[in-house]
């Protein structure tokens, strides 16, 4: 489980596997505050409607590993 959100005041939301049990996990500020079994437990600590997920971008290519041109394959 790779995925995790962010909220106001420092919250996070992360999924973690703990005792062989997928739960979620709520920290603020680094701390933990919660490991719930559901997104019902988890709205208990913090409101749903104020958490983003966050996104991992691909890394940007440096600038020797240059994308070789190609043409078209209609343009042949």
């Amino acid at each position: 489980m790779d995925r995790r959100w962010v909220g106001l005041d420092g919250y996070e939301v992360v999924g973690v596997v703990h005792g062989g049990r997928q739960l979620l996990r709520v920290r603020r500020h680094g701390w933990v505050v919660a490991d719930c079994t559901s997104v019902a437990e988890v709205a208990r600590h913090v409101d749903l409607a104020d958490l983003c997920e966050v996104i991992e971008l691909p890394a940007r290519r440096r600038a020797e590993e240059r994308a070789e041109a190609r043409t078209s394959s209609h343009h042949r």
